[in-house]
């Protein structure tokens, strides 16, 4: 079977790996589509995502597809179900999955490496999805998932004003789920104007360049804040620009060489809460359930289709990458 790898120095291969059946609790799974997230981004880059990165690996994980086999202890999926994967794994068994955060979890690691034709994640990892969910768009399950868990961890109440910062895939989702809160203001912060207009479109009330939020955050208190972005200056200028008893929610995954800064006095005179998001914990089949509803437009935040042969070359230029989510098509069945 064919599979894309990570294998340093900003290379990308596809490879020819021995197919194999299931063992166990594993399902096989003939991937369907894979979207390419930022932290593919930053493994080509060579810097670490949610894990250490040695190469070589497989890049991917935001996956669906349709069951091809099943090991032996399967219980609950069967060859030709429709499925999304959650790629990260928990033992359920260390301290930090006895205290229901498998996030943390001593033994973690990815079990859906979705840059294949096929994946074999253990059973616990999978999550049917309906007949009238898209393939391509249960791709999104991944990245819906992580997002759900960072607007859960800052408990939002309804009525207040909500700042965005960076309308790339994540900050699309991000915003339609801010949107389901009962916000009175939704303000994208986001330098380019097509950006802008999609954000207008997905229910954000204003959006403006980080130049213009500096007025607004003069006029108005700003009660959250997501960014998005993962630089240093946006992840600055959002903890500047938050209210008084503000939280800022630091989404983005930041370059670890480029260490932010902020004046403490200040978070402290406002009463600050920083929070960041690791991953996506028990939160996948709420993210399921959300794309069935109807609810997330995923259609407008995908900004290309490709092969897997070509996700090399997206990876070293971003041509697309900068525009939304790209989808790579495996066996390209929705």
């Amino acid at each position: 079977m064919k599979v894309g790898f990570y294998v340093g120095d900003y290379t990308y291969e596809v490879r020819e790996v021995p197919d194999r059946e299931p063992q166990k609790d594993e399902v096989k799974i003939r991937v369907a589509w894979c979207g390419i997230c930022g932290t593919d981004v930053h493994k080509f880059q060579g810097k670490n995502g949610a894990s250490v990165v040695i190469p070589p690996i497989i890049l991917g994980h935001e996956c669906s597809g349709i069951v091809e086999s099943v090991g032996a202890e399967v219980v609950y999926f069967k060859p030709g179900d429709r499925v999304a994967c959650d790629p990260s794994y928990g033992c359920g068994k260390c301290i930090w999955c006895q205290r229901g955060l498998p996030n943390f979890c001593l033994v973690r690691h990815g079990v859906a490496k979705g840059l294949a034709d096929y994946v074999f994640p253990p059973e616990q990892n999978i999550y049917h999805v309906s007949d009238s969910l898209d393939l391509e768009d249960a791709a999104f399950t991944e990245p819906l998932s992580c997002a759900i868990h960072g607007v859960d961890l800052l408990q939002m109440v309804s009525g207040m004003t909500t700042v965005l910062y960076g309308l790339g895939a994540v900050g699309s989702l991000i915003l339609q789920l801010v949107k389901e809160t009962g916000q009175s203001n939704i303000i994208v912060v986001e330098r380019e104007a097509k950006k802008r207009a999609l954000a207008l479109r997905l229910g954000a009330t204003e959006a403006i360049t980080d130049q213009e939020i500096e007025a607004v955050a003069k006029s108005k208190n700003i009660d959250y804040v997501y960014e998005c972005i993962g630089l240093r200056s946006t992840m600055e200028q959002a903890i500047q620009i938050a209210g008084k008893n503000a939280k800022v929610m630091l989404f983005g995954l930041g370059d670890p060489d480029q260490p932010i800064k902020f004046n403490q006095f200040e978070a402290y005179t406002k009463e600050l809460s920083i929070y960041t998001s690791f991953l996506n914990p028990h939160t996948s089949a709420r993210a399921v359930s959300l794309l069935e509803s109807g609810k997330i437009d995923t259609r407008q935040i995908i900004s290309a289709e490709i092969e897997l042969a070509d996700a090399g070359e997206e990876l070293a230029t971003q041509e697309n990458l900068r525009n939304g989510k790209v989808m790579i098509r495996l066996s390209g069945e929705h």
